[in-house]
C-alpha cells in the first residue's frame, strides 16, 4: 500500500499527525497509522458520501474544506459542520460500523486521506492509547453538538449569527492589527442554512452588524471581525 507521503501535499509530514487522535503517538506508531492511509480527491460540489451509506472509515482532510449536512423534512439543507484542512470525521466509526446519518460535499478542491475500520482494528489492538484519544475527542464533539443545538433553538437570529461568526473565526480566521479576518468558503446561502434562516435575513443581519462596527464586510467573501467581545457576549445570551 502506498504511504501518505506518496499522496499528500504536506511535504512528507504525516497527515495522521494533523488528527488530534494521533498527536501523542510515537513516530513508530505514526508510521503504522500512515501505512493504513489511502487517498481520494474531490472537486467543488462533489458528494463525498450520502446518508444511508455504510460508515466504516476515518476521513482526514489533507487540504480543502467540506460541509456536512442533512435535509429537513421540507427538503431544505441544514449544515451541521464545516471541516477544513487537518479536521477529520468518522473517528468513532473506526470503533463501530454504522450508516451515515448525514451527507458531505466538497466546498472546494479537496484531498482526503482515508483509514478503513478493518485495517484500524488490527492497529488498535496493539495501540490502546488510540482508543483513549477517541473517547476524549468524542467528549469534545458531543459538547460541541450540545452548544450547536442550544444555539439553533434560540429564536434570536443575532445570537445564532454571532455564534456562527465565532465558530468561523476559530476555523478560518486569522488575527490582524484590525481584528480577525475570515475568508469564507461558505456562501450567504450556506450561512443561512447553517443557522436556519433565509439568505435575505443573513445579509440584513450582517449589514446591521457592520453598521454597529462589529464586523466589516469586503468582496471575495472576506469578513473582518472588529469587536469579537460583542459577538461573545451575544452568543452567551
Amino acid at each position: 500500500m502506498n504511504s501518505c507521503a506518496d499522496y499528500c501535499s504536506c511535504n512528507h509530514k504525516y497527515c495522521a499527525k494533523k488528527v488530534s487522535l494521533f498527536t501523542s503517538l510515537s513516530d513508530k506508531d505514526l508510521n503504522k497509522v500512515v501505512n493504513l492511509v489511502t487517498k481520494k480527491s474531490f472537486e467543488k460540489g462533489d458528494i463525498i458520501f450520502s446518508e444511508g451509506e455504510i460508515f466504516d472509515k476515518l476521513f482526514i482532510i489533507n487540504n480543502g474544506s467540506i460541509k456536512v449536512y442533512k435535509y429537513t423534512k421540507d427538503g431544505k439543507e441544514q449544515i451541521l459542520y464545516i471541516l477544513k484542512e487537518g479536521d477529520f470525521l468518522g473517528d468513532l466509526n473506526l470503533l463501530k460500523k454504522d450508516v451515515f446519518k448525514f451527507n458531505a460535499a466538497a466546498l472546494e478542491s479537496t484531498n482526503m486521506c482515508i483509514i478503513h475500520k478493518d485495517d484500524f482494528d488490527i492497529l488498535i489492538k496493539s495501540n490502546p492509547e488510540i482508543s483513549i484519544k477517541v473517547l476524549e475527542y468524542a467528549h469534545d464533539r458531543i459538547a460541541s453538538l450540545e452548544n450547536l443545538v442550544q444555539t439553533l433553538t434560540t429564536k434570536d437570529v443575532e445570537v445564532r449569527l454571532a455564534s456562527l461568526l465565532l465558530n468561523l473565526s476559530k476555523t478560518f480566521g486569522f488575527k490582524t492589527d484590525k481584528g480577525i479576518e475570515i475568508t469564507l468558503t461558505l456562501t450567504r446561502e450556506d450561512m443561512a442554512n447553517f443557522i436556519g434562516v433565509t439568505r435575505e435575513t443573513i445579509s440584513r443581519k450582517l449589514s446591521y452588524f457592520q453598521s454597529q462596527n462589529i464586523v466589516e464586510l469586503f468582496e471575495n467573501r472576506i469578513i473582518l471581525i472588529k469587536d469579537i467581545a460583542i459577538l461573545k457576549e451575544l452568543s452567551q445570551i
